[in-house]
């Protein structure tokens, strides 16, 4: 008895402090919780360093090996001349009028374009795309011959060759044709060779420069405020509302060291400032949860105008020598809806303002006057930006 009364003693004694662990860690899990910032983006989420950056890249060329598809030389002449120049870098010279008679269905003149990363080195691949400035039908199954690509200072940085992927097909016959995506443009995975690298400025001066995504002052301020709280007081100054200076190591190992630590650092994102996005084209409408609406009255009614034309037949009598004559009888009509004065009450959050929208019961092209009248009237507190 003795022996079982400690042991039960002993199990007591364990369940107390696990069940006191518990709570600590329950405790202490809640305080990182509490600690932690809500909605918290890293800093390589909303900025990127200056410097770093890709290029354009792009080059003329020619694309031989299609199946009859190419561009018609009559109508084209630069195909024809490319075709000639590029012979005679092989050492084949055409007389001058034998040049201009050549019929080159098989080839097409093509404009490269290539994204050049940053960092990239000689020898590295790239991804091309390749799309023809002529009337050729197709560039399936055409091969890219080597074209060298220029940057915006006239360098080469890359040289491009090939066989085009054309995600598209076709087919003609008797007059009727069938045509699934486009067939005049292609991509050539790996097609290019970079030939020369692109000086980076990241490892000059002794401080890097974070440039924002989106210009915002408050923004600017709490990354500053991120790294200071990292690296100590005056490691960070927000320039301006899209640019921040960090001082960094001058070694080159220790800076991307530094700036793969920076990125990784969070801090609270902050509310946006509100926005309506208008798409004019297709009467898209997108609104930001910052937006709000103030109270307001809208009148809004739709006036119509439909014109019909039907053809009418004048018949002249039997051998009365006249003539059948069709004319056109138009027939218009306007038809005007009452314009129905709606309450908007204020809506604070944008379910509320949605909810008060929906109840217009208007179209989203009638929506577009309606928030432009809105903002002008001063209900609307957001801006607006019509694309």
């Amino acid at each position: 008895m003795p022996c079982s009364s400690s042991f039960a003693s002993s199990i007591s004694a364990a369940a107390r402090l696990a069940s006191r662990a518990g709570r600590i860690a329950a405790g202490l899990l809640l305080g990182f919780a509490l600690l932690a910032p809500a909605h918290a983006v890293r800093i390589k989420e909303i900025a990127a360093v200056q410097g770093v950056r890709s290029n354009q890249l792009t080059g003329y060329g020619l694309v031989v090996g299609l199946d009859g598809t190419g561009d018609q030389t009559t109508q084209m002449p630069y195909t024809t001349q490319s075709v000639a120049n590029y012979l005679q870098q092989l050492g084949i010279t055409l007389p001058d009028n034998r040049a201009s008679q050549l019929q080159l269905k098989n080839v097409a003149a093509v404009i490269i374009t290539a994204q050049l990363p940053a960092f990239a080195q000689p020898g590295q691949q790239i991804d091309i795309n390749v799309s023809s400035m002529g009337n050729a039908k197709s560039l399936k199954g055409g091969t890219l011959v080597a074209t060298p690509m220029r940057g915006a200072d006239g360098e080469i940085y890359a040289l491009a060759q090939g066989n085009v992927v054309v995600g598209g097909a076709g087919a003609a016959a008797g007059g009727s044709k069938v045509q699934i995506n486009h067939l005049s443009a292609g991509r050539v995975p790996g097609g290019a060779q970079v030939e020369r690298a692109v000086p980076s400025p990241l490892l000059e001066g002794d401080s890097v420069t974070l440039g924002l995504n989106a210009s915002d002052f408050q923004t600017a301020r709490r990354v500053a405020q991120a790294i200071d709280k990292r690296l100590g007081a005056g490691a960070a100054r927000a320039l301006d509302g899209r640019t921040v200076e960090v001082r960094a190591p001058t070694d080159a190992n220790a800076r991307v060291n530094f700036i793969a630590e920076l990125e990784e650092l969070t801090l609270e994102q902050s509310a946006p400032a509100a926005k309506v996005v208008i798409n004019a084209r297709t009467g898209s409408i997108v609104l930001n949860q910052a937006v709000t609406l103030g109270p307001c009255a809208i009148a809004h009614g739709n006036l119509s105008v439909t014109i019909s034309s039907t053809p009418v037949v004048s018949q002249p009598a039997p051998l009365s020598g006249g003539q059948t004559v069709v004319a056109e009888q138009a027939s218009i009509q306007i038809k005007q809806e009452p314009g129905i004065l709606y309450q908007v009450p204020a809506a604070p959050q944008l379910a509320d303002v949605v909810r008060a929208l929906n109840a217009l019961g208007a179209t989203p092209q009638d929506l577009l006057a309606i928030l432009q009248a809105i903002k002008a009237s001063g209900a609307l507190t957001a801006e607006l930006e019509v694309i």
